[in-house]
């Protein structure tokens, strides 16, 4: 009793504490250092806590903060937790029960458990979208993906004893907090993840083609076109300088020495940069919501504003505006997110339909929530 007391106590401190202008994960380390008096114990009930509370989104808010925290980590792990185990004592025995059974005794004692109140914006979802499956997904923590560079990472990781699943040639899901960097050399593998890897499906590149990573941030789009077809002359771009420096380091890493970069806005007239340009190929990985990767950051869907869609929607459609005119006829322009909004997406697509010289070829929403993955949506438009 005196246990759960007082990790609620730290809890409720830590939840006061967080407003939402940095992600969780960047949010805690400071908030622990701060209160030096957590021991290594408190700090992790915390951060179990306060990802728990988050997951259950806008399901029962009619309920007081310690019976909402009791319910979502009773929903989110298959053990019971001091919190879960003094508030909800009539469901001990249950932890381990898949997520529809836990609802339903949810439901039994009383509790309006509806899980579509999870997501607060699920009228708002692609139409390919199960919404009552993505909701539920929201209580899962997804994989940690990797795509390995040295066919020695599988054996180096059962060495280590470290789980993992290989779900091709190249691609591993590890439990997520895996401490790879402890466990395989550096340049051995990426983190990409499962979606982010599909995506490759809709490149295929031709020898010794030119092609425009737009909105290239990292550079992930850009390393699993290569690996594909490495004749290829890559231009990528991006507003931010320092993101262009990280992509430098990653495209040394990986031996890509044949490409351009340029630190571009691609809201406005670029012609004095790109006059000559003309592409067999652009990637526009476009700035989104990244609603799709909310179940790896739950938190962020509480401090959404739901304005930000439409504004992402037009910045989105603005910028096809602007790339599409560096395309060769007859090649591909590749539009992806990591939304789970139909704004986002296949509106999108229909304005680019209706107002651009592109036709479809085909689009895909890849539905991450049903594979512990993020969820995003890609389409393959061919210039006209």
């Amino acid at each position: 009793m005196m246990k759960a007391v007082h990790q609620l106590r730290t809890f409720e401190q830590l939840l006061a504490a967080y407003d939402g202008s940095m992600p969780l994960h960047r949010f805690l380390p400071g908030f622990f250092k701060k209160n030096r008096q957590m021991g290594s114990t408190d700090r992790r009930w915390a951060s179990r806590y306060i990802y728990s509370y988050f997951r259950l989104g806008g399901m029962l808010t009619e309920l007081n903060v310690a019976k909402r925290l009791a319910i979502a980590d009773f929903l989110c792990h298959e053990d019971m937790s001091p919190v879960a185990a003094q508030q909800l004592p009539e469901l001990a025995g249950l932890e381990q029960r898949p997520a529809d059974e836990k609802l339903g005794a949810l439901r039994h004692a009383g509790f309006n458990a509806d899980e579509t109140q999870v997501f607060p914006f699920g009228g708002l979802l692609s139409e390919a979208i199960d919404e009552a499956a993505f909701c539920k997904s929201m209580f899962v923590q997804p994989e940690l993906y990797i795509r390995i560079r040295d066919e020695q990472v599988p054996q180096l990781l059962e060495n280590a004893g470290q789980t993992f699943e290989q779900l091709s040639d190249h691609c591993l899901a590890l439990p997520n907090g895996a401490k790879l960097e402890t466990l395989l050399p550096e340049h051995s593998y990426y983190v990409q993840d499962l979606s982010s890897q599909h995506t490759a499906g809709f490149f295929q590149p031709e020898k010794y083609g030119k092609w425009w990573d737009a909105c290239a941030a990292s550079g992930g789009k850009s390393l699993l076109i290569h690996s594909l077809e490495p004749s290829i002359e890559l231009v990528v771009s991006d507003i931010r300088e320092n993101i262009l420096d990280n992509l430098e380091e990653r495209f040394a890493q990986a031996g890509i020495r044949k490409y351009q970069r340029k630190q571009l806005d691609l809201l406005q007239n670029n012609d004095q940069l790109l006059k000559h340009y003309a592409f067999d190929g652009i990637i526009l990985d476009a700035p989104c919501s990244g609603s799709g990767t909310w179940g790896r950051t739950p938190e962020l869907a509480q401090f959404f504003d739901k304005r930000k869609i439409a504004q992402f929607s037009y910045l989105q459609k603005s910028i096809a505006k602007n790339v599409v005119t560096y395309l060769k006829p007859g090649k591909p322009l590749i539009y992806i997110t990591c939304s789970a909004f139909r704004a986002e997406n296949e509106e999108v697509v229909e304005f680019m339909l209706d107002t651009l010289p592109l036709e479809l070829e085909r689009m895909e929403l890849i539905d991450g929530y049903r594979r512990k993955a993020d969820t995003m949506f890609a389409a393959r438009l061919i210039g006209r």
